[in-house]
């Protein structure tokens, strides 16, 4: 699949617009406001383009519409939306899906990125992940996820958190891990 492309100005212009977010006001109507103005940066995109459906769907998240969201990330997905925005996309379609009620769902679409090439997002992808079990029920399951998340950034005891959270996967493994 050959990949998809946008100008680099165009995608400048959209970073730029998030930065504004908060300066909207955090009701419906600033909500309507910004995403008029991530739909503007999107029209200028061929209609369909992943990149514009992913733009806009963001936007609709970010306002609290979620339901929204939803059927704009599956069709950026759909459209060939890969690589970086793609796994920032299936992160962010799986939180919709846990706002929405869909939490199983969201666990399906990012159990697979756990394994996945590891880059900046893999901490995103445990935490929103441990949400979802969570809504789920499966509270340990979660925090062991956002421990072994934390873990590699700690000055000291990775081991002995890594351990920790293996050890809430499954208690049958062991007894207290060693510090370290």
């Amino acid at each position: 699949m050959e990949p998809i492309m946008v100008e680099r100005e165009w995608e400048e212009r959209v970073t730029a617009a998030w930065a504004t977010m908060d300066d909207f006001p955090q009701d419906e109507q600033g909500g309507q406001a910004f995403r008029a103005r991530i739909g503007a940066l999107a029209d200028e995109l061929p209609d369909g383009h992943p990149f514009a459906l992913f733009e806009r769907a963001c936007a609709w998240d970010s306002t609290g519409r979620s339901d929204r969201a939803e059927p704009l990330y599956r069709q950026a997905l759909e459209r060939g939306l890969d690589g970086y925005k793609g796994r920032r996309a299936r992160i962010q379609l799986a939180s919709s899906l846990r706002n929405i009620g869909r939490a199983e769902e969201g666990v399906a679409l990012l159990e697979p990125e756990l394994t996945a090439p590891s880059d900046e997002l893999d901490d995103a992808v445990r935490c929103v992940l441990a949400l979802c079990l969570s809504s789920l029920g499966r509270d340990r399951e979660g925090l062991s996820l956002v421990t072994e998340a934390l873990a590699a950034h700690l000055p000291r005891y990775q081991r002995s958190m890594a351990n920790y959270a293996r050890l809430l996967r499954d208690p049958s493994e062991g007894n207290s891990p060693t510090n370290g």
